[in-house]
């Protein structure tokens, strides 16, 4: 699959997004195999620890039917170690129009953050309507996004952060909300004794919000 793939296309694939944090890059593949087994494909692998980069490899060659994309891309930089790595789509916490400007030239699909309003119109000038919405809770969580919806009509969000399985309903019943980022679904303790039974578990129980998830 191309990382040329449109970012909206690749967020109906699920109701929920796994945001990872891979400290051990021989985790990536039985991980990534354990969330896809649950229904969850499209996968977020943060560029947070040394061994994101070769997780992100390893997903892309051993495990075909996940759709893996880098996330915590603040700079150039990290933007192209990325792609290299074979990231099918790129997401970063705020919003800059030189980093957007620079991964349309290389192709990527992109999904940079804004909180207020301000940064969403900067997206918006960009050119990008799809946005995730972060930090979700401490920015004001379901209430701000019905707020955006009317202002803004044609943008579609992926909040993240502070969403876990209870919360996630109230955002996906919102009709500006495509999907929800997740970073509870592979719990440190479960990775580190191997039980990637309980991950699929969990990514069973998230794929089944697309049951409330808001049509169109």
């Amino acid at each position: 699959m191309s990382v040329r793939l449109a970012i909206r296309e690749l967020l109906a694939r699920a109701p929920v997004i796994p945001v990872l944090t891979i400290t051990d890059a021989e985790a990536a593949v039985p991980l990534a195999r354990a969330l896809v087994a649950g229904g969850l494909p499209v996968l977020e692998v943060t560029l947070r620890s040394a061994a994101a980069l070769s997780a992100i490899a390893a997903i892309r060659a051993e495990v075909p039917e996940a759709i893996v994309g880098a996330g915590t891309v603040i700079e150039a930089g990290q933007l192209g170690a990325a792609l290299t790595a074979g990231s099918q789509f790129i997401v970063s916490p705020g919003f800059s129009a030189a980093l957007c400007a620079e991964g349309a030239r290389q192709g990527a699909a992109m999904l940079p953050g804004i909180a207020t309003p301000t940064e969403l119109m900067a997206a918006l000038a960009a050119g990008l309507e799809t946005l995730k919405f972060f930090p979700a809770a401490q920015a004001g969580g379901v209430a701000m996004l019905r707020a955006l919806a009317a202002p803004f009509p044609s943008v579609r969000f992926c909040p993240t952060g502070g969403i876990d399985l209870h919360a996630a309903p109230d955002y996906l019943r919102l009709p500006n909300v495509l999907a929800v980022g997740m970073s509870s679904l592979a719990p440190p303790a479960a990775i580190a004794a191997g039980d990637y039974a309980a991950v699929t578990t969990l990514a069973r129980q998230a794929a089944a919000l697309r049951a409330v998830r808001a049509p169109g």
